[in-house]
């Protein structure tokens, strides 16, 4: 049941208690680390939160492999959620500026979301479960940490950034898709049954669409968040 690749002994529900839990521990966890923003945060801290995310990344390979899931087309750690925990992961490690500024919006656009509706199919108290949301709950938690503790400034070059990156990713993403038959970033169509994707236009149309709603949330976020002290560098 934790470990097995049959998600019908361990199924997930969405915003059922399993899941709920989760979203509350999230927002929890934000407002503690607003509250706590004056005091001092060991730089093992740090290390450690890294290195779990590191070892949570490798066990979730590993599952996928010993499970008989692994599938180049959708194993590869290259979903907007894991681009922003390997941001994260080198944030945590190096402390770089210019690194939180594009991890930021990658991190809060694409991991709150997956929080709030995820993708998934193991429930508690399966290894997946703990997996995705310990990873996608550290990782907002993470710049956030940097935003308020560490009073990282967001500019609005920061979102002209951010989308800079992302757009300089692209076509890789294409590339691999078209090799391995993949539909990363759902840049090839639409993911099946109902998605937001159906309002941003017909294919391939809604990929701009995909462009402009990201302009919009990157925005947003930094009229909310973008208001902070000077960073202060390492």
């Amino acid at each position: 049941m934790f470990i097995g690749g049959d998600s019908s002994l361990a199924p997930f529900e969405m915003f059922q208690f399993q899941h709920i839990i989760m979203i509350t521990l999230l927002f929890i966890g934000i407002i503690v680390i607003y509250v706590t923003k004056n005091k001092k945060v060991q730089r093992s801290v740090e290390i450690i939160t890294a290195l779990s995310l590191i070892l949570f990344e490798i066990s979730y390979q590993l599952w996928l492999l010993l499970t008989g899931n692994w599938e180049i087309h959708h194993a590869l750690p290259l979903e907007l959620s894991s681009i922003s925990i390997i941001l994260v992961i080198i944030l945590l490690l190096t402390g770089k500026r210019e690194l939180f500024e594009i991890t930021f919006f990658i991190a809060i656009g694409g991991a709150l979301q997956a929080v709030v509706t995820p993708v998934l199919n193991f429930g508690w108290p399966h290894f997946r479960y703990w997996h995705f949301f310990y990873t996608h709950i550290a990782v907002i938690w993470a710049v956030f940490y940097f935003l308020w503790h560490k009073a990282y400034r967001l500019k609005f070059w920061s979102v002209i950034k951010a989308l800079i990156f992302l757009n300089l990713l692209l076509p890789f993403i294409w590339l691999i898709n078209n090799w391995s038959g993949g539909n990363y970033w759902f840049i090839m169509e639409k993911p099946a049954g109902g998605s937001l994707l159906n309002y941003l236009g017909p294919e391939p149309w809604y990929i701009l669409g995909m462009e402009a709603a990201a302009v919009v949330m990157f925005t947003a976020l930094w009229l909310i968040f973008g208001r902070g002290k000077e960073s202060v560098e390492r």
